[in-house]
């Protein structure tokens, strides 16, 4: 059987924190004040993104607050590419209101969210990518259910706040797949598991 693959697409800053980077209101939770470092870096950043991870048919994966930011922006945006194929693809969202879900394709992971998306990687259909969505991103490393992590690592440090990699996951080794670096300093690496150790 084919099992489809699911990647993670995620900012990050140099100091490992995935924490609000587009809005200072984005996520103050924990007491986080520096929401927003990704802002300065945008364009190039996102023309690449375009480019490497958003150019072939996926559906979405998202968290519940991730899931609400995105649709707040791209419902109704026509004429713009990317915004056509994210208005297309499907999207999965682990949320416990489903009956909130507004964005066209939209459909509700409820209960066991890691076993949920590793039936939804035993069917047929386009990459699974998550966009985001950091404490969902958890639960899918410690499933390991993770095929390639699409990592965008911004020159900036911030200091205390939500990070991608905390502990308790062990060892997984990855091949780094394609590397590039934008003119402002972000570098895009994109690792795949390591199946041969």
């Amino acid at each position: 059987m084919i099992v489809r693959e699911l990647a993670i697409l995620t900012f990050v800053t140099l100091d490992g924190v995935m924490q609000a980077p587009a809005m200072p209101d984005e996520d103050r939770s924990g007491g986080f004040t520096n929401g927003g470092w990704a802002a300065p870096y945008w364009d190039e950043v996102m023309s690449q993104v375009r480019r490497e991870a958003m150019a072939q048919a996926y559906d979405m994966l998202f968290g519940r607050k991730t899931y609400d930011l995105f649709a707040g922006h791209w419902i109704g945006v026509k004429g713009d590419p990317a915004a056509d194929m994210m208005n297309a693809a499907t999207k999965y969202v682990a949320t416990s209101s489903p009956e909130t879900l507004n964005w066209t394709h939209s459909h509700a992971i409820t209960g066991d969210v890691a076993s949920k998306v590793a039936g939804l990687k035993n069917q047929d259909g386009p990459l699974l990518q998550v966009h985001g969505s950091g404490e969902l991103i958890q639960a899918l490393m410690a499933a390991d259910l993770v095929d390639e992590y699409r990592l965008w690592t911004f020159p900036t440090l911030v200091g205390p706040g939500k990070r991608l990699f905390q502990s308790g996951y062990g060892r997984k080794n990855l091949k780094l797949s394609k590397s590039e670096a934008c003119r402002n300093g972000v570098v895009m690496n994109i690792y795949r598991r390591d199946t041969e150790s």
